[in-house]
């Protein structure tokens, strides 16, 4: 009701009107009564809500009987905002995400569940990512809409791994951007982001404005452009590549911004390190394509008759092989712990890198056209720092992780153009970069450049491979759109606050419903138990199964007797197994009662057992339960008889005999392999609305039973799969084959087979050779097959096909349950019994109308005249109420 009535008040601070009160002729009176001369009164009609200098509030409050009394303000929502006139055309990406969140991985999977019976449109998508809050549990969809996010989203609800989906939980620690080094550059880079994003492709013009009066040709033309003859390798060109990569990196960081990303740390790998600070705030845009035009222009004007190797070696090993030799070549970078490159003269190059490769340690060549960061630089240092003097460097706005000391820079180095002029000759040391940024708290690591480079190489440098995640924005071949939406939902399940309301800014998307929340119906209920015993105390053994009570050793006779005490108020599982509105112990219940007695007598093979009478559970009170073994007969057998009886019942009531059974020990048996699962050449058999269908035969099967998951049919034989909810997983741990699990295993007995209208529900009537190979399973593989006339045979294992039991044969018959409500002297029902009404003395009366000055004692008064009487009940009481409570006052 409250629910309710904060509605009508969201409905009424919108439409500029007050709800009237949900019963306001109920309440009326006692309005009237309490409020009189205050300022408070019911509105007994709607109201106009006069618009005022502020949103619109109103106030819900819920009184619990218990004292629970909650109190919600609700404030009126801003007014959605007509988009202006002149709104660009709307500019949707072919992949868009489709945020899901929850508190555990099942109201995920129940999330996406619910979502896939949307239309999965991009209004969806947009509220899903605007007005849902972001939970511990996330996953993001990256499709096309419609039939591929669908799609997508059925893979999540059903926990199946689709390369669509990214799946992950917030993380404690940092964000840092690694810009991505030379080698990385690709014809053709970024050509896709463009045409996605307008915030893409104004920032790289932004870019290319300022670099391409310092090149001999537009970044545009040699990225984009079909190159003429002889020009097929132009981006590869150092003056070129370094520019590209530049131009592009800077432009991808501005598109990140644009969404919300905000880092906490940067770094780069060589010239990536130049874009780390100008983004950073080092150096302008204008400055720093100075610096990169130069820069590349320098370097490409070099000797280019070096080498470089990458070497797996520690860089002791590398310092090592090549002292005496540091002015012919050097270590050009340190990019892991055994990942060092080897830069200069071509011989001494190799020599090193032959040196190696005999201790066993792998080479590699790369493909430059330069001895990068070597002694072969040397001559353009000066000139290159000329060039550098000329520029404005500021303090960076976020801190930075220095190539050159692999540590935090320091913002006044930063700021010294001899910093940059050793940044080109010395080593690149990526590997301490991010050994420091580790130790700095980040924990993602997100690479910004057009391939995964520096996001393989890092996977070498960190120390906890589990607890970091590294991701790059693109990735050669790939669809860069896809690529790097998929970075996003990989940031945004990181944890990283991304603003989602930006990404879907250009798209025209508007709010829509959206399913509810799946909650997780949990019962935190202590469950009642009856006062617990020392059964030790008054000569008993302790039982060790849930449902017995105790257990005593006969002196003499060598009987064992089991007692207990059943009922649905302390086993409450029982309450879901009900056969024509009767609760009744299963079937299996008795199974697993009598194999615990086996166990507890060393005979673990029930070789048979036959149900006498089911054992009701109705009415709310207890049954007594008693399970007799008899002494071993010689023959290592022995007979069972389970009985009961009414807790509070006359102590000269019979007992009422259920079972008979005769335990052994098991005989040698051939196992039934059931590995290969799904079962080969097997038919799946539609399971949809199995339960329901079970209804109407008169099974009545709560949670706990409604075990069935999958079933599968070869000619005679079914197979299925049941399992326990996972509330009654720890029960499982208690019992040998919980009842309810084996009972599911039951429900697929002639599963498909049309049952006669007027046939009674059929229960286990005779078990034959039952063995238990396994305890405590939570799922089971199951296989039935036809043994004999009216008898299957099952057999049952683990989801990994390790057998759990196995029954030779099983008869099942139909039940009567009207004898089990038959009054035979042992089961009874309630009934009405009339009673003779004896004469009372007389007594003086009188009607309070007619009273007269002598009061009798009995005073006698008519309330109402019922044809006066409101028409419905609730009025009707009310008004009686509170006519006699006004009577009694006026008379006492």
């Amino acid at each position: 009701g409250r629910g309710r009535c904060g509605r009508r008040d969201q409905d009424g601070a919108r439409d500029a009107q007050r709800p009237a009160a949900a019963h306001p002729a109920r309440r009326g009176a006692v309005a009237a009564d309490r409020l009189v001369g205050g300022e408070v009164r019911l509105l007994n009609e709607p109201q106009r809500w006069p618009e005022l200098d502020r949103p619109r509030r109103a106030g819900v409050s819920s009184f619990g009987i218990s004292g629970t009394n909650a109190h919600v303000i609700l404030e009126q929502a801003a007014p959605t905002a007509e988009p202006p006139a002149d709104t660009p055309e709307p500019v949707v990406p072919a992949v868009l995400p489709w945020l899901l969140s929850a508190r555990s991985v099942e109201a995920l999977r129940a999330q996406a569940d619910r979502i896939a019976g949307t239309d999965a449109d991009l209004d969806v998508a947009y509220s899903l990512a605007v007005t849902r809050a972001a939970l511990e549990r996330r996953a993001v969809v990256v499709a096309a809409t419609g039939a591929d996010a669908l799609r997508a989203l059925r893979c999540v609800a059903d926990g199946t791994d689709t390369a669509d989906v990214v799946y992950g939980s917030p993380s404690a620690g940092k964000l840092a951007v690694l810009f991505t080094g030379q080698g990385a550059q690709r014809r053709g880079m970024g050509r896709e982001l463009a045409a996605a994003y307008p915030a893409f492709a104004e920032a790289f013009a932004q870019v290319c404005a300022e670099l391409d009066p310092k090149l001999d040709r537009p970044l545009r033309e040699v990225l984009y452009e079909q190159p003429e003859a002889g020009d097929t390798a132009l981006v590869d060109q150092t003056v070129y590549s370094q520019a590209a990569l530049f131009a592009v990196e800077v432009a991808l960081f501005r598109l990140l911004e644009s969404w919300g990303i905000r880092p906490d740390l940067v770094a780069g790998h060589s010239i990536g390190e130049v874009t780390a600070a100008h983004v950073a705030g080092v150096l302008s845009l204008a400055d720093a394509a100075t610096l990169v035009a130069a820069r590349g222009r320098l370097m490409q004007s070099m000797r280019q008759d070096g080498a470089m190797v990458a070497v797996e070696a520690s860089e002791a090993e590398v310092r090592a092989a090549l002292d005496g030799l540091e002015a012919r070549a050097g270590i050009a970078a340190v990019n892991g712990p055994r990942a060092v490159v080897v830069s200069g003269d071509a011989d001494v190059v190799e020599s090193v890198a032959a040196e190696l490769r005999e201790r066993g340690r792998r080479t590699k060549r790369l493909r430059v056209s330069h001895a990068f960061h070597s002694p072969h630089m040397g001559p353009m240092l000066t000139e290159f720092h000329e060039v550098l003097a000329g520029l404005t460097y500021d303090r960076p706005q976020l801190p930075m992780v220095s190539n050159v000391t692999g540590a935090l820079a320091d913002p006044e180095e930063l700021r010294d153009p001899g910093y940059w002029v050793r940044h080109v000759r010395e080593a690149v040391r990526f590997g301490d970069g991010v050994a420091a940024l580790e130790a700095a708290g980040v924990t993602t690591f997100l690479e910004v450049g057009p391939d995964a480079v520096l996001t393989a190489m890092g996977r070498d440098c960190v120390t906890d491979e589990d607890a970091v995640t590294l991701v790059p924005v693109l990735r050669a071949g790939r669809d860069e759109p896809t690529t790097l939406l998929t970075a996003l939902a990989t940031l945004h399940t990181r944890g990283v606050a991304v603003d989602w309301r930006a990404w879907f800014a250009p798209t025209g998307a508007r709010g829509t419903e959206l399913p509810t929340y799946p909650f997780q119906r949990r019962r935190y209920w202590i469950n009642a138990t009856s006062a617990a015993t020392d059964v030790a105390s008054v000569g008993l053994g302790a039982a060790g199964h849930p449902l017995w009570g105790a257990s005593v050793s006969m002196a003499e006779s060598g009987e064992v007797l089991f007692t207990g005490r059943f009922s649905v108020d302390d086993h409450p599982w029982l309450a879901d197994h009900a056969v024509a509105g009767t609760v009744l112990l299963p079937g299996t219940g008795f199974v697993e009662l009598v194999l615990h007695a086996g166990e507890h007598v060393g005979l673990r093979h029930l070789e048979e057992l036959t149900l006498h009478a089911p054992l009701p559970l109705t009415g709310g009170g207890a049954v007594q339960v008693q399970l007799l073994t008899t002494a071993d007969d010689g023959a290592r057998r022995r007979t069972v008889t389970v009985h009961s009886r009414p807790e509070h019942a006359d102590p000269d009531l019979p007992w009422t005999r259920h079972a008979t059974a005769v335990l052994t020990d098991p005989p040698a048996a051939p196992a039934v392999d059931l590995t290969a699962w799904p079962p080969p050449g097997a038919v799946p058999v539609p399971v949809t609305g199995f339960y329901d269908d079970l209804v109407a035969q008169g099974y009545e099967y709560g949670p706990v039973f409604q075990g069935v998951q999958a079933v599968w049919r070869a000619g005679e034989t079914v197979y299925a799969e049941v399992s326990l909810p996972a509330e009654a997983h720890a029960d499982a741990a208690r019992f040998g084959l919980h009842p309810a699990l084996l009972d599911a295993a039951l429900h697929v007995v002639g599963i498909g087979e049309e049952a006669p209208a007027d046939q009674p529900p059929s229960v286990p009537f005779a078990w034959t050779d039952v063995t238990l190979h396994a305890t405590g399973a939570t799922a089971l593989r199951v296989r039935v097959t036809p043994a004999g006339t009216d008898a299957v045979s099952l057999h049952l294992a683990d989801p990994t096909g390790a057998p759990v039991a196995e029954v030779g044969a099983l008869v099942s018959r139909p039940v009567q349950l009207a004898a089990v409500d038959a009054p035979d002297g042992n089961l009874y029902r309630v009934d009405w019994t009339p009673v003779p009404v004896t004469a009372a003395p007389a007594t003086s009366w009188a009607y309070l109308e007619e009273l007269a000055d002598e009061v009798p004692e009995l005073v006698l008064t008519r309330l109402a005249d019922p044809s006066a009487a409101p028409a419905d009940v609730e009025s009707a009481s009310r008004a009686t109420v509170a006519a006699v409570l006004g009577l009694l006052q006026r008379w006492l």
